[in-house]
């Protein structure tokens, strides 16, 4: 019997599997990294799962069931309107990773446009940019992302935006110094000299160069979206009751949280947990993606 021919597509679906394998094989060496993902992993299959399988309703009130402690029913407990606790939970991640990435997403792709065109370009345009960078960043992430929604009003969508506003100079700044180091490469300027445009420079051999650094500020960034958009909520500015969101349902538990501690303990002990195991993830990519960060 011969051999099959290797084609060029299998020769790339194996380096690309192998690629995958060594990828995995050194995160497995960070027990608490490969922890945080595979923690996320079940939290974002019960997000899209979980709402699926929950016997009670996250929103209809009944105060014949309210402030009851853990039990056999109520695993976590009721809130003062008598919901299920344990099923506002399991309603509000989908709604809590939801507005963790889109921020994310939306504050990278403008972050990234930014970063690359400073970094790339130079002159004024690199001046411009990186004053007003530098003027978002002169604020602490949380009063800026405050300010957005005070003026744009009480809403999640607006959470959304604010998030996503403060992001940007963070990915522009990892961005444009990760540009700057790329772009002085020898084969960059051989690429230029054999009149390649500056759009095939900066989408074929730069993105995918630096593509590192923005997985691992991705990850991390997604750790400080929800925590940013819970304490929005819990002020009041976010979520709007009954929308079943983890900072507004601390919110509400923390009127009871003497007498009845469960109603703000699982809302809180939830954002904590998801938000340890992103920035977990986020260090362990950071040592496989980027081994020079390791010292």
């Amino acid at each position: 019997m011969t051999a099959a021919p290797v084609t060029a597509e299998s020769g790339q679906s194996r380096a690309r599997q192998r690629r995958w394998k060594s990828f995995y094989m050194n995160l497995r060496k960070n027990k608490a990294a490969l922890l945080g993902g595979y923690f996320l992993i079940f939290v974002i299959v019960a997000s899209v799962i979980g709402p699926l399988l929950t016997r009670y309703d996250p929103t209809i009130v009944d105060y014949s069931s309210k402030l009851l402690k853990p039990s056999a029913d109520h695993w976590f407990g009721t809130d003062h309107n008598g919901r299920d606790i344990f099923t506002r939970i399991v309603h509000g991640m989908q709604l809590t990773l939801s507005v963790g990435f889109i921020s994310v997403i939306i504050g990278a792709a403008f972050g990234i446009v930014l970063g690359v065109v400073s970094g790339y370009y130079g002159g004024k345009l690199d001046s411009i940019i990186m004053r007003i960078t530098d003027i978002m960043l002169a604020f602490p992430g949380i009063l800026l992302a405050l300010a957005i929604v005070s003026v744009l009003g009480k809403s999640l969508f607006n959470v959304i935006i604010a998030v996503s506003i403060f992001s940007i100079p963070t990915f522009a700044r990892i961005v444009r110094g990760s540009t700057l180091a790329v772009r002085k490469l020898e084969y960059i300027d051989a690429m230029r000299s054999l009149g390649a445009s500056d759009s095939r420079i900066i989408f074929k051999h730069i993105l995918p160069n630096i593509s590192s650094p923005i997985i691992v500020q991705a990850t991390l960034r997604i750790a400080v979206a929800i925590l940013t958009a819970s304490g929005l909520s819990f002020l009041g500015l976010g979520a709007q009751p009954p929308t079943p969101e983890w900072g507004a349902m601390l919110n509400d538990g923390r009127n009871y949280i003497t007498e009845h501690p469960h109603v703000a303990l699982f809302p809180g002990l939830s954002i904590v947990l998801v938000v340890v195991a992103f920035n977990l993830l986020g260090d362990g990519l950071r040592d496989v993606l980027d081994p020079k960060t390791k010292k």
